[in-house]
């Protein structure tokens, strides 16, 4: 696993985003890990965040996009994030924009925050984690209303290795589902094994995890 990746998942631990116990997803499913991004809360997280989330856009996707688009309300501060560490890592300016729950009707009118979106842009989406994508059921009519536009592709935080709605996983039926790349900054079982390697995950959760894959895992 590649050394950004792996100072991720220690970066996710610190930060208390991902944590292993006994969780009740709103799926329903009983998960012995958890993953919540809006504990990035400081600065200094969301920078390291957002620096993350460019170096996975830059590998996966290189520079030939105008846009980073972050779905309400926690892929807002991820475009933020992101756009500005992707000026400062590649020296390349891209515009930020996200959508409202709901259109505003004064001052800055519209369904958007940020850039307005126009014919030709290419965009990339980024996300905390995709379970079911529901998301991209509401965010994608918003962007092809926009104009001609091209999505390149969708940049998770983690990749949960699970199944979505069928056999897949969430990520792979999104992508056969509009035809965009879709790609995650690390996924769950490299997380598992860099973990239990270094011993934080003991051999009693390892054993719920297997178990909790060997129900819902990507078969």
């Amino acid at each position: 696993m590649e050394a950004y990746k792996q100072e991720f998942v220690d970066f996710m631990l610190e930060s208390n985003v991902l944590k292993f116990g006994d969780f009740t997803l709103k799926s329903g499913r009983r998960s012995p890990f958890f993953m919540n991004a809006g504990l990035y809360i400081t600065g200094s997280q969301l920078m390291r965040l957002g620096e993350y989330y460019a170096k996975a856009i830059h590998e996966k996707y290189g520079d030939d996009f105008d846009i980073i688009f972050g779905p309400a309300y926690k892929g807002i501060p991820i475009s933020v994030a992101t756009a500005i560490a992707y000026s400062k890592l590649y020296g390349k300016e891209v515009r930020y924009c996200s959508n409202r729950k709901e259109a505003k009707d004064h001052g800055d009118v519209g369904i958007l925050l940020g850039s307005p979106i126009k014919d030709g842009d290419r965009i990339v989406v980024v996300e905390d984690v995709t379970t079911s994508g529901k998301s991209m059921e509401e965010t994608i009519p918003i962007l092809k209303a926009q104009g001609d536009i091209e999505i390149l592709g969708l940049m998770v935080s983690l990749n949960r290795c699970e199944r979505g709605k069928g056999n897949k996983g969430a990520l792979e039926e999104i992508k056969e589902l509009y035809g965009f790349e879709t790609n995650a900054i690390v996924a769950m079982d490299e997380i598992i094994d860099y973990l239990y390697e270094k011993r934080v995950i003991d051999d009693e959760l390892k054993g719920r995890l297997d178990a909790y894959y060997a129900e819902y895992g990507i078969r």
